[in-house]
């Protein structure tokens, strides 16, 4: 028996779009760091396969990711509304309405914080290349894929979450 599945939309309103059920992927005590962070996975909602796509609020106080970098995958943020400061380890830019960042594998560590008073609004964009792992130079974390694909975290000495 095959699996009726609903077709697929060709647009919609990107505000419409449903909340990610679950705001972070990140074992504890990593987890509660992303708790004022809401992404609609625009990619996702579109059987995109090739690339994600995410609209991403970050609320006052909150950040987009512990501060990271891919060892296959690239990511893109460009800002819609607000003002987000970007970190990496050697330096901090402020980023409004209409900038864009980049982010090539084995690039810059980066994340995102809202240092503002009110809520930014971003774009995230990177692709799925298979086998990426990620490193998290201020936190001890490592993410790297598990048997089945799915990230899989560990501390830096190997033990895992």
């Amino acid at each position: 028996m095959s699996e009726s599945r609903a077709p697929k939309p060709i647009a919609v309103v990107a505000l419409s779009a449903p909340l990610s059920t679950k705001p972070s992927t990140y074992p504890e005590p990593f987890f509660t760091r992303m708790a004022k962070r809401e992404k609609r996975q625009l990619g996702e909602l579109f059987g995109i396969k090739n690339f994600g796509v995410n609209l991403t609020r970050l609320a006052p106080g909150s950040e987009s990711a512990l501060m990271h970098r891919h060892s296959r995958q690239d990511e893109m943020v460009f800002i819609l509304e607000g003002e987000a400061t970007l970190v990496t380890e050697t330096a901090e830019v402020v980023l409004t309405a209409g900038m864009c960042a980049g982010f090539p594998a084995q690039g810059t560590a980066h994340q995102l914080v809202n240092r503002s008073d009110r809520d930014v609004v971003y774009l995230e964009i990177g692709d799925r290349t298979a086998g990426d792992e990620a490193v998290y130079p201020r936190d001890d974390l490592v993410a790297a894929p598990g048997p089945d694909g799915k990230r899989v975290y560990s501390h830096k000495d190997g033990r895992p979450y």
